[in-house]
């Protein structure tokens, strides 16, 4: 094992997180930033000419990540900060993540709950719907570029394919045109048509039916059986494989494999939207008891007394119940952080620059300020539990592929309870104010109102 730097460029290594062929990876403190990111370091060779030859292409690569990943800002997708290149090393500067790769959850003896599977590739396909929107592909969807931390929290990496840098053309038999691994490439990369979103759907589609599985939809002896069984042959229901599986999900991966390119998932909202199908059943057969009783807890507060019944399962579905402590700080004013919660039981206070505004109690919602501001995104407020409290976290993400119906009534909702804080605001205002003027007519009380010339 080579030994480990004490620095590269400005970044002072902690300690190694990872390698591979040509590249190591380095957790590592910066004199920019007070949290730790992650330097993946690749020294070049050039001893003999195909050395010299993939060190150019690998150079290219690593120029073309930061391109790309520059366009892109998701929760879900590890963010680049700089590519730096030198005569003998080049290397990328990126944000740190704890986790590990989805390989570790690929084999039959470490599956994970279906619930969590699910939840995982979920949030796959939002950071892929937001790829697509900025018209980025990534073309190598598998398990090794999938980052999962205990929590579940997901980071996609290697986007761009900027790069499988672990892997020759010349020499890895898992790599094909340079770009992707047949195992979880889709008919159309492997003939080398021209890409869109929908590959990296159906790589994605491979993953979940590895991650439930525990083995790929297809197997074979070689590369070239391997490839024939992609263009040509149909996957396994995963119900075979697992009797747990709900008969939805067949559906959904058959969806998700298609062969044909118009029968497959058009974008990920559509793919996260189905999946979100399938977890809602889980929930109704498998943890009946446990969410019933949120559901009833929910159908009791007064902020979701218009919502249905069908869409208080889905608020369910696409939000997240947290419990905290007292004094944990829920949201920070001036984040840039659209997420918002409803109180369900204890007390949140909101304040600014340190001055208390409001508590509020369960049934009351907390930091919509940031949803509904379209230009800055920000938080204009601070809260605080003051006492242990439960609260439904929604985020934004993963309401926009909620039903329009749901959409509409957040929207409706949450303006209305804006309007009647501000009402508030401007009464308690109004008593520390001068008198206001009285005026004699109304625009809006039935009289005729006369222009009078000057």
């Amino acid at each position: 094992m080579s030994e480990i730097p004490h620095s590269i460029g400005k970044y002072r290594v902690l300690e190694e997180v990872g390698r591979g062929a040509t590249a190591t990876v380095y957790k590592v403190d910066s004199p920019d930033d007070p949290e730790p990111l992650a330097v993946k370091l690749v020294r070049f060779q050039d001893k003999a000419r195909d050395e010299a030859k993939w060190n150019r292409r690998l150079l290219k690569l690593l120029k073309a990540e930061q391109a790309v990943v520059s366009r892109l800002d998701h929760p879900n997708i590890v963010r680049i900060h700089e590519v730096v290149t030198e005569p003998d090393q080049a290397y990328v500067v990126m944000e740190y993540f704890p986790g590990e790769s989805l390989e570790r959850y690929c084999s039959f003896e470490r599956l994970l709950p279906i619930h969590r599977t699910i939840g995982i590739v979920f949030k796959c396909c939002m950071a892929l719907d937001h790829a697509y929107r900025q018209g980025v592909v990534h073309r190598d969807i598998k398990p090794a570029n999938i980052l999962v931390d205990e929590n579940d929290n997901v980071k996609i990496t290697d986007f761009g394919l900027a790069l499988n840098i672990n892997k020759k053309v010349e020499t890895d038999s898992t790599f094909i045109m340079g770009v992707g691994s047949p195992a979880y490439m889709s008919p159309e990369q492997i003939k080398g048509y021209p890409l869109n979103q929908k590959t990296d759907l159906y790589s994605l589609g491979v993953v979940l039916f590895h991650l439930l599985t525990g083995r790929l939809p297809f197997r074979a002896a070689n590369p070239a059986q391997l490839i024939y069984k992609i263009i040509n042959a149909d996957p396994p229901l995963v119900s075979q494989l697992n009797p747990d599986m709900p008969e939805l999900m067949n559906t959904v991966l058959r969806k998700a494999l298609e062969k044909d390119l118009y029968s497959r998932y058009r974008n990920g909202a559509e793919f996260a939207k189905d999946l979100s199908a399938v977890r809602y059943k889980i929930v109704v057969d498998d943890d009946g008891p446990q969410d019933t009783t949120r559901f009833a807890t929910l159908r009791k507060l007064a902020f979701f007394t218009e919502f249905d019944d069908v869409e208080l399962w889905e608020v369910l579905r696409t939000s997240t119940w947290r419990s905290v402590g007292a004094r944990t700080t829920l949201i920070r004013e001036r984040d840039a952080d659209q997420r918002f919660g409803v109180v369900v039981a204890g007390e949140v206070e909101l304040s600014v620059e340190g001055r208390r505004v409001q508590r509020l109690g369960p049934g009351e919602v907390f930091g919509e300020l940031a949803w509904l501001d379209t230009i800055d995104h920000r938080h204009p407020l601070s809260a605080v539990a003051v006492a242990p409290t439960t609260y439904i976290e929604i985020n934004p993400a993963a309401l926009a592929l909620a039903t329009e119906e749901v959409l509409e009534l957040f929207r409706r909702l949450l303006a209305t309870t804006v309007a009647r804080r501000l009402a508030r605001v401007a009464r308690e205002v109004a008593r520390h104010c001068e008198p206001a003027v009285i005026g004699d007519l109304t625009a809006t009380g039935g009289l005729d109102l006369q222009i009078l010339d000057d």
